[in-house]
């Protein structure tokens, strides 16, 4: 049972790292090289709610199995995923509900100045979102890194 719980863990953690990264430094670059500033941004207003939700399920499972393996590392690991889980609820249902409305009231990026205080907004909040992503990251990747910290010592 602790092999199962173990991988499960690892698994989660994995693919949370690996679609945020995917998402972070692959899709959204791609989608904003290849796309209208205004198509791009709607594409990625419509893939967020899932993305957060992948974190959040992602995140669920990691914990439940965390409480479980109580590894080497376990007060470490717990602190970082519940850190990780805070970051993308606060992503999730404060920061994209609050930008996704601003973007709603923008209506155009490429035809509203910079100045305008709707886009001067939507980027501070873009800036905190931005940041939340980049510290779910690197807390994931810690995690991961954590010798020994996916089993319970025997």
């Amino acid at each position: 049972m602790q092999t199962v719980v173990s991988a499960l863990f690892r698994l989660a953690l994995a693919f949370w790292v690996g679609g945020s990264a995917l998402f972070t430094f692959v899709l959204t670059p791609i989608l904003f090289k290849t796309q209208a500033r205004d198509v791009a941004a709607r594409i990625v207003g419509v893939l967020f709610p899932g993305y957060f939700w992948w974190g959040l399920v992602c995140g669920g499972v990691a914990l439940l199995c965390l409480l479980v393996l109580r590894g080497r590392h376990f007060l470490p690991s717990l602190t970082l995923l519940v850190l990780m889980l805070g970051l993308t609820s606060y992503q999730a249902f404060s920061i994209e509900p609050r930008a996704a409305e601003l973007k709603r009231e923008i209506v155009s990026f490429e035809a509203t100045g910079r100045d305008n205080p709707l886009r001067r907004e939507f980027a501070r909040l873009h800036g905190i979102s931005m940041a939340c992503n980049l510290a779910v990251l690197l807390s994931g990747i810690v995690i991961i890194v954590l010798p020994g910290g996916f089993r319970r010592e025997e």
